[in-house]
């Protein structure tokens, strides 16, 4: 049986079919209570182990009556069972199906496919991280191809956090998600050949937001011992990047994605900061993001 002939057919057992607040509350307060039964029968299953024989049959008869009574909700809230649950799979699949990188060919579409060579993010390269001291204040400034790129970085804090090595987290995103406008800047591969897509994608904007992403996780790493033990990130801080991100192409990519790209470049960042520099390797075609010393 297909969810939407259920929703049609539970609908007709329904006692109190009307919208009004009766007939919407008396479903809620059934759902709360139904999980509570099924609660007090885990309850049960752990007091009373292997003697508690009925628990499977319980449990599918109290999933039961929680499905009658979300297919009654959804009804009076005019919505189709059949599209929650599809809704729901695409944004549990987005969220938690993790994609394995180690053997990646062709992971997806780049957003600078079909440009000029000279536009496009390299697919594969490094970058190197030195860090001097300037008195008492330790800067970073980043080398790619021999050439400096970009402006000499300080933790501009007033403590030292390590955040003068933040751009591990903009190759990071160039890794995983095939963005970053920042490094597109730095690395002079702006879309210039369509002045929409470099005003809008490659320009000011979008690499102040992608700015504020990496400042806004690095304040929750903060207080996550900088993800040394995180395996997953909490979902208002996903939720929150993808509504950053909802009108540029980037928006494309899932929070799973996002998370690997966030936690990698945290592995990759606290080798830098513990070594105070070395190599960032990028492979965009494998989607890989590693680190070596700068001796290597």
């Amino acid at each position: 049986m297909d969810l939407r002939e259920y929703q049609r057919r539970a609908q007709e057992t329904d006692r109190n079919p009307s919208n009004a607040e009766e007939g919407l509350i008396v479903p809620l307060l059934g759902l709360a209570g139904e999980v509570g039964t099924l609660l007090s029968d885990y309850k049960k299953k752990l007091r009373d182990r292997d003697t508690y024989r009925l628990f499977k049959e319980n449990v599918a008869e109290e999933l039961g009556d929680i499905l009658w009574y979300v297919a009654n909700v959804a009804t009076k809230f005019g919505l189709e069972l059949d599209e929650i649950a599809r809704l729901n799979l695409k944004k549990t699949r987005e969220r938690f199906l993790r994609e394995d990188t180690s053997e990646c060919t062709s992971p997806y579409s780049f957003f600078d496919d079909g440009f000029p060579a000279e536009e496009q993010l390299p697919r594969q390269f490094s970058v190197e991280f030195t860090q001097q001291m300037q008195g008492k204040t330790a800067t970073v400034f980043l080398k790619w191809e021999g050439h400096i790129i970009g402006n000499r970085l300080t933790d501009n804090a007033y403590a030292d956090d390590g955040y003068r090595f933040h751009d591990v987290f903009h190759l990071s995103y160039a890794a995983f998600l095939g963005w970053s406008p920042v490094m597109r800047k730095l690395m002079d591969r702006k879309r210039r050949s369509q002045p929409k897509v470099d005003e809008v994608e490659d320009g000011g904007r979008s690499a102040v937001i992608e700015e504020g992403i990496s400042a806004y996780v690095f304040s929750y790493a903060v207080d996550h011992d900088f993800l040394q033990n995180s395996r997953a990130l909490d979902d208002e801080l996903l939720r929150t990047i993808k509504k950053l991100t909802t009108n540029l192409e980037v928006r494309e990519r899932s929070p799973a994605q996002w998370e690997q790209a966030i936690l990698m470049g945290y592995r990759v960042w606290r080798n830098m900061r513990t070594h105070e520099g070395g190599r960032v390797h990028v492979d965009m075609l494998k989607r890989t993001l590693t680190y070596s010393t700068c001796n290597r």
